[in-house]
């Protein structure tokens, strides 16, 4: 173990060198022969800090998306009235989602006063099961499926269909793999943070 550290030092001391000669040189002394610069050294960390400032307020500002159900990279919370479409981010607490609540983001789909209709359809994959297929206002919402991706048994939501009540909204995206409205529910819109897309 102690030879394999030596060896790794001795190849990785020549990129080590170079690094510090190239430092020295974008600084202005490469050589006794030419004079130093710090004012360039300190130019060059003042950027550096500023950057590192502005990430250091900026990360936090935003929320990474690790689903590929929505359409984004980052998004961070924009204040307003949620409307149809919108990006939303909740809280979602659902034995499937594991013991601990997991920060969910989606778009709302169909809000108060929507007709959301649901229709029932055995599943053609899995005999003996069914899977249930959600409109709003007439338009596909999305279908669920009768088992995850890992092997999960998923149960959709029983909905009879009618008028979304006042205070709650259907939550999904045409992600057809994704963890929604269709098995868990309709959320209460006071529970939703509407979110708008950074990258």
């Amino acid at each position: 173990m102690l030879r394999l550290a030596l060896n790794a030092a001795r190849r990785g001391w020549p990129a080590i060198r170079d690094l510090l000669w190239r430092a020295a040189e974008a600084l202005g002394e490469t050589g006794p022969d030419r004079p130093s610069m710090p004012g360039q050294f300190w130019k060059a960390m003042t950027m550096v800090c500023a950057i590192a400032v502005l990430v250091w307020w900026a990360l936090p500002q935003l929320v990474w998306v690790r689903s590929p159900s929505i359409d984004a990279l980052a998004v961070r919370p924009s204040p307003g009235t949620i409307v149809r479409h919108d990006l939303v981010m909740f809280q979602l607490r659902h034995p499937l989602a594991g013991r601990l609540p997991v920060n969910v983001t989606k778009y709302a789909l169909c809000l108060p006063g929507d007709d959301l209709a649901s229709f029932t359809l055995r599943s053609e994959r899995f005999p003996g099961r069914t899977e249930a297929a959600f409109f709003c206002n007439g338009i596909l919402l999305g279908v669920s499926k009768a088992y995850g991706r890992q092997g999960q048994r998923l149960d959709y939501f029983p909905w009879k269909s009618g008028p979304i009540p006042e205070g709650q909204a259907y939550i999904g995206s045409s992600y057809k793999d994704g963890f929604d409205s269709r098995y868990f529910g309709l959320v209460p819109i006071a529970k939703l943070v509407r979110m708008e897309r950074v990258l």
